[in-house]
């Protein structure tokens, strides 16, 4: 359900002109019926003063009437046809004038300690543009001798949650690099494994070859012993002619 705006301050205006019931009165401003009623008894919202609705086009008069004359019917807030169709618009975080010196700062500290935030990431954190974080990565900002890196959270620039969940996000990217380099080292390694591969065909084409050079091996061997049975045989010869 849609609010009004400045929801107490409403309330006060009501409790004060009206004859609208506390139930009606806190579910029209989503305030507690206690908090209404310490409204009327002047223990709660005593310094704020109360804003018209029907001045700002939030109700009207005849709404108000009938919800008077029936305790039981709820307050409608008027919709302001200028705003039909009216989307939030995207863009930087908006930061206060009195913060906006300490952009860089909080920039010099996240690069500094998170190298591994990219640039998008920290516009998003601390809402600044692409060339400061340029300008302070590569120290050719107008003011880095005077830029002392302190943490964003502390500075009021982001939340600890908004900072976590964007360290988190970069932790995963650089986890999942490695994996892409395995892959790409499996894939140079591949014709390595290859050529291992290949040398079993060498080898069986190189076999004949080798075989060949047994063979004159075995015969030559088979010579030299040949000739030493003749050398002694003959020599056993001598000896009985001799007798």
């Amino acid at each position: 359900m849609a609010l009004p705006l400045m929801r107490k301050a409403t309330a006060v205006w009501l409790v004060e002109n009206t004859s609208l019931t506390f139930k009606q009165i806190s579910q029209f401003c989503g305030l507690h019926e206690l908090e209404v009623s310490g409204i009327a008894d002047g223990e709660v919202a005593s310094g704020i003063r109360g804003m018209d609705p029907v001045s700002s086009n939030q109700l009207t008069a005849e709404e108000i009437e009938k919800c008077e004359k029936d305790p039981n019917s709820i307050l409608k807030l008027s919709v302001n046809p200028a705003t039909v169709g009216e989307k939030k618009r995207r863009g930087p975080r908006y930061t206060p004038l009195s913060k906006r010196q300490d952009k860089p700062a909080a920039i010099a500290w996240l690069v500094k300690y998170y190298s591994e935030l990219t640039d998008a990431q920290i516009v998003k954190l601390v809402g600044t543009t692409k060339p400061t974080i340029q300008a302070v990565r590569s120290r050719t900002h107008w003011n880095i001798t005077n830029i002392v890196p302190t943490d964003p959270v502390i500075l009021g620039l982001c939340k600890q949650v908004e900072l976590d969940l964007v360290l988190e996000k970069s932790i995963k990217t650089t986890r999942k690099e490695p994996i892409d380099d395995t892959i790409e080292g499996k894939n140079k390694l591949s014709p390595i494994r290859k050529s291992s591969e290949q040398q079993p065909a060498i080898m069986e084409l190189e076999s004949p070859v080798l075989e060949d050079k047994k063979l004159e091996l075995s015969k030559e061997n088979k010579e030299d012993k040949q000739s030493t049975l003749l050398e002694a045989e003959k020599f056993f010869t001598k000896d009985t002619d001799v007798v």
